[in-house]
């Protein structure tokens, strides 16, 4: 046989064991159900649900919540610089009701404090900010903490894991896979259980944290815009 054949003949048989391989590891992959691995992974994955259920509740919440203080009406200080020219004063307040956003009962306050000093105006503006902001950021806390404490629950299911495999090699003779399969298996559930929960946390807290930065944004332009009306010459 010539040296050619030969490096075929091995080159057709790597090829055979390699796709051996991968369909064996499909087939195991497929015959793996999502409920066995959860259960697998012992009563730490208690608490991750519970974080991944918080999670997503409180992102859906507070992502709705946000976007409605987003909304603004058309042209909204624009109506209200119209109507305080023009000496309409409690129309500018009836807008300002009308509008349901953190800017619009900012601006509502401050116009229920014209005639007043500029300090008195700037300050009851500046504790209605503060309130508002409070209010969007109200549970964020929580996604803060599931971004934090998943992982770490994670690691104590892995650490747990280890220990029962390791007590069992310690405390038998003659050991099959399959008993020590299942610390290790549950150690490598948690972890993959606690970082997924961890990064979608993490991950919906950002999202929601640049969310509250542009309602803030737009909070504090309205009220700029409101004090650089009042300090016009004339007012």
């Amino acid at each position: 046989m010539s040296a050619l054949a030969i490096l075929l003949q091995a080159t057709d048989l790597n090829a055979t064991n390699t796709a051996q391989t991968a369909a064996g590891v499909d087939k195991l992959t497929e015959e793996i159900p999502v409920f066995e691995l959860v259960m697998d992974g012992g009563w730490t994955m208690i608490p991750l649900f519970i974080l991944s259920i918080l999670t997503i509740y409180v992102f859906v919440e507070r992502l709705l919540s946000i976007n409605k203080a987003l909304k603004d009406e058309k042209d909204f200080m624009v109506k209200v610089k119209d109507y305080l020219l023009e000496g309409k004063v409690e129309m500018a307040r009836e807008l300002c009701a009308r509008t349901n956003n953190p800017a619009a009962r900012m601006v509502e306050k401050g116009i229920s404090r014209i005639g007043k000093p500029m300090r008195d105006i700037v300050s009851s503006i500046e504790n209605v900010g503060k309130l508002e902001v409070y209010q969007l950021e109200k549970r964020l806390t929580l996604l803060a903490t599931a971004a934090g404490v998943s992982p770490m629950i994670g690691f104590l299911g892995t650490t747990l894991g280890m220990v029962k495999t390791f007590f069992a090699l310690k405390s038998e003779t003659s050991l099959e896979i399959s008993t020590i399969s299942g610390g290790i298996m549950e150690a490598m559930v948690t972890t993959v259980a606690g970082l997924i929960v961890g990064i979608i946390a993490h991950l919906c807290y950002n999202y929601l944290v640049a969310k509250v930065d542009k309602v803030i944004h737009t909070m504090e332009g309205a009220s700029i815009e409101f004090l650089d009306l009042l300090n016009e010459p004339g007012k």
